[in-house]
């Protein structure tokens, strides 16, 4: 993903710089086609690859609401603890 994050590669080229069989980075690109985070597509022998935007937008959108639920429970773990601090401090 990182690589395809500066544009379209072929499958070669994305194996190239990795330590595993061209065999195996193509089951992986399977995945992330499969999933709808990469879309590729054959032209003669090249298989081309390319980031499928649309499905990082939903990808985004899925995290941000996590990482807005978590800070939402942190700042009131947060605001417990300093409460609980300030009570057992006046006793």
């Amino acid at each position: 993903m990182e690589r395809l994050s500066c544009g379209p590669a072929s499958v070669s080229q994305l194996a190239e710089p990795l330590a595993m069989s061209l065999s195996a980075v193509v089951q992986h690109l399977n995945v992330l086609e499969a999933s709808g985070l990469v879309r590729t597509e054959k032209l003669g022998r090249v298989r081309t690859c390319r980031i499928e935007p649309k499905a990082l937008r939903t990808a985004e959108h899925w995290i941000n609401e996590r990482r807005l639920n978590w800070e939402q429970r942190l700042d009131r773990l947060g605001a417990f603890l300093a409460e609980t601090k300030d009570e057992t401090e006046g006793n």
